[in-house]
Formats: structure tokens, C-alpha cells, sequence
């Protein structure tokens, strides 16, 4: 029988599942089950920008504030017009207390799409 614990034995449909069981668990408010899912994923596939930007959610929703930060910072690294990733990593630094990074990244998201949950939080009337 082979072996399907760790990374022996996962195939790309196996990652695939992974992604999806961990989305139900954010969704489900289990994130912590979902990084422990998402991270063989990534480990397989780094560069894969959608699974980063799904733990860098699941770390926000656990209050990991800091590994949520360099996720969503890779995710724009990678996509600098990804509106949503500014506004997480938004709202990740004004958690941390930093207003000042909150409020360029909130102004990014609004610019990029004019979502009215982003513009709301951009404050361009300040």
C-alpha cells in the first residue's frame, strides 16, 4: 500500500483537494486547519500565488498577524494590482496598530477597484 502521509504519495490532484478542503475549513472558521493543509500545498508549489493569498487569509483569521503580513506582501509582490491583497494586508497593519502603512494600502485597494468597502476604509476625503 503506498504511503500518503506528508509529501510521499501527494500528486498535483491531491494538492488541488488540499486547496479546496482548505478553503471550506476558512470558510468554516477553522483557520488553522486550513494552514496546516495549505502548507504542504505551498511547500509542493510556491509559486502558486493562490494558495499564498488563501494562508495569508487563514493567518489573518487566526490573528497570526505577522505570518498574514509577509503572505499577503509576497501575494503583491507577485500581483501588485491584486486590490483585494492590499486591502488584507490593509487591514492586517491596522490591526498591528500601524495606521500609517494601513492607510497607503487602503488607498491602493480603493484605487484599484472602486469596491465601496475599499473606498470607505481609503478615507480620501481625510
Amino acid at each position: 500500500m503506498p504511503e500518503t502521509s506528508g509529501s510521499a504519495g501527494r500528486t498535483p490532484e491531491t494538492h488541488v483537494i488540499d486547496f479546496r478542503a482548505a478553503e471550506h475549513l476558512l470558510n468554516a472558521r477553522d483557520p488553522r486547519g486550513a494552514v496546516k493543509l495549505l502548507d504542504g500545498v505551498i511547500a509542493a508549489h510556491p509559486e502558486n500565488t493562490a494558495a499564498r493569498l488563501l494562508r495569508a487569509r487563514a493567518f489573518f483569521a487566526a490573528a497570526q498577524l505577522r505570518p498574514a503580513e509577509l503572505e499577503f506582501t509576497i501575494v503583491l509582490e507577485r500581483e501588485p494590482d491584486n486590490a483585494f491583497a492590499h486591502f488584507a494586508l490593509a487591514r492586517t497593519y491596522e490591526r498591528q496598530g500601524r495606521p500609517d502603512q494601513a492607510k497607503r494600502h487602503f488607498r491602493l485597494a480603493a484605487a484599484l477597484d472602486p469596491n465601496p468597502q475599499y473606498l470607505k476604509a481609503a478615507h480620501f476625503d481625510d
